[in-house]
């Protein structure tokens, strides 16, 4: 019966995409909630203390929802500039704004702002990596208060896809000791993103 839903709720959200893009993205965003999970339980790589870990057991996921697969005009920002962003340890990371991202969602024109860890980028392995730090309307209530994040790779053209069911939390919504960096108030939506990761259930 539970299959039977799920897949009825799927069916719903397919919007534009194929059979064959919604195996593929839902396949996609089970293997990233699969690794999230195995990742805060794994004490090799967990950045929960013992304790933490031991009372652990899932995240909570909003349902796989298409309608927040979008994609989005890629404006590269060409003046070089650094921003200095807070963190939930009152200290100071440097990034630089990379690109401007326009899209829509149900209707609601967005745009967001991809950055580029100053540090990160002098590594090969990350140089072709932009960090997504956003609010949304669900702030705060179903999701985490400061802000959720999502990974993202440099695209050869001017669109990139935002696939909002990867986001996923800083360290800080479950655990002390870390210094996460808070979403820019340009970063904050309007609107409600019900897809990716939500609140852990003690916090908000």
């Amino acid at each position: 019966m539970r299959t039977l839903v799920f897949l009825s709720f799927v069916w719903a959200s397919l919007g534009a995409f194929s059979q064959l893009d919604t195996a593929k993205y839902l396949d996609e965003i089970t293997a990233f909630q699969e690794e999230l999970n195995e990742f805060y339980s794994n004490k090799e790589t967990s950045p929960l203390t013992k304790k933490e870990r031991k009372a652990f057991s899932e995240h909570r996921f909003f349902k796989p929802n298409l309608d927040y697969i979008v994609e989005a005009k890629f404006e590269r920002i060409t003046t070089i500039d650094t921003v200095i962003m807070g963190t939930s340890a009152g200290t100071k990371k440097s990034y630089q704004p990379y690109a401007l991202l326009h899209f829509s969602i149900n209707g609601v024109e967005c745009e967001l702002t991809a950055y580029q860890s100053l540090r990160l980028r002098e590594m090969e392995e990350y140089k072709d990596y932009l960090f997504l730090p956003f609010k949304d309307a669900t702030s705060g209530d179903d999701t985490y208060g400061g802000g959720r994040y999502i990974d993202l790779k440099i695209p050869d053209t001017d669109t990139i896809l935002l696939n909002f069911n990867l986001a996923y939390n800083p360290y800080c919504a479950y655990t002390a000791g870390y210094y996460c960096t808070i979403p820019p108030d340009n970063n904050t939506l309007k609107v409600s993103i019900l897809a990716g990761i939500k609140a852990p259930a003690d916090h908000h």
